[in-house]
């Protein structure tokens, strides 16, 4: 299939403008920071205040917020080609629920006070049952409806455990946080962070690169892509995985930030002809310029304490989500 004209163009500017908005966001705080002198005191390894704001605060938010957008666009572009449907995103398969109780179920049994990335971790572990059973199911040759309803199944329990727990958390403070943590934010957040979660991250980015020759065929129906010798179970289950992990590694370390996925494929799908395969990478930019923006602006408005990036991203996706309701309803 020959490239759609432009698309090329738009993917280097969404590279660029990904690119530039995470140096933005390096440079964004609350306090006024030297930035060429904690870039010098860093690149000498000289212990200094600037050094410390930039190299241990800063720069981590930004490329976590980078890593977390591009897993989020990604998924979204992915999950939307296999079930064909504009409004799926990254929670349809369950993992997002799966990570958060898997860090609410850290923060509950006091492990997150006792091991600083036990939080991550346990969001990493929960992802990792919900890809194993969601796996187990599309592997077995389920159909996408009853991979549908099997994440449907888990995102219930996922959510009525979470709620069991700060049900009976015993301390309204642990409770506080846990209900913090489930707004997504990428404050505070370490270089520990994003060793922990990128190579997870990675490994679900090239699974979900594989597909986009087989969702370009999907598009044209389930049988035609069969014929072309594409395998639909191995598409579902590469298309799974892939979510899995990048998805569970992103909310594991961020937090729940939902409609980047919904939104962002839908608005970069006419610029590359609606193709599925093209808008993977399309779509895994504009996430992280989504992301890093919203980012940037949670912390330029004058709001304290900051408001929770996944607040953010909601009250933007919330209208257009019923905006694209309204329009795939079609006239009245």
């Amino acid at each position: 299939m020959s490239s759609v004209p432009g698309s090329q163009a738009l993917t280097a500017a969404l590279l660029l403008a990904a690119l530039l908005l995470t140096g933005v966001s390096a440079a964004t705080g609350y306090a006024p920071l030297d930035i060429p002198s904690a870039l010098a005191d860093w690149w000498s390894g000289r212990e200094s205040v600037p050094r410390l704001v930039f190299a241990e605060l800063r720069l981590p938010r930004a490329i976590i917020g980078l890593l977390v957008g591009f897993s989020l666009g990604i998924s979204g572009a992915a999950l939307q080609g296999l079930l064909r449907n504009p409004l799926a995103d990254p929670g349809v398969i369950g993992v997002s629920a799966a990570a958060a109780f898997g860090a609410v179920a850290a923060f509950y049994s006091g492990l997150a006070l006792l091991v600083p990335l036990a939080l991550p971790l346990g969001g990493i572990a929960g992802a990792v049952l919900a890809t194993l059973a969601i796996a187990a199911i599309a592997g077995r040759g389920a159909g996408t409806l009853q991979i549908i309803l099997a994440g449907v199944a888990i995102s219930s329990l996922c959510g009525a455990l979470t709620a069991l727990a700060l049900n009976l958390s015993p301390n309204p403070y642990a409770a506080l946080e846990i209900v913090f943590w489930l707004m997504g934010s990428l404050q505070d957040r370490s270089f520990e962070h994003v060793l922990l979660a990128a190579p997870l991250m990675a490994a679900g980015w090239l699974l979900l690169a594989t597909t986009a020759p087989a969702l370009d065929a999907l598009s044209l129906g389930e049988d035609t892509a069969g014929s072309l010798g594409f395998s639909l179970v191995g598409l579902r289950l590469r298309v799974v995985l892939g979510t899995a992990l990048s998805v569970g590694s992103a909310v594991a370390v961020s937090g729940a930030i939902g409609f980047v996925g919904l939104v962002v494929p839908h608005l970069l799908r006419p610029a590359v002809g609606h193709r599925p395969g093209a808008l993977l990478l399309a779509s895994a930019l504009g996430g992280a310029v989504l992301t890093l923006a919203a980012d940037i602006a949670v912390r330029l408005l004058p709001v304290q304490p900051e408001l929770k990036l996944g607040v953010v991203t909601a009250l933007v996706g919330a209208p257009f989500l019923f905006w694209l309701l309204r329009r795939l309803r079609g006239p009245a």
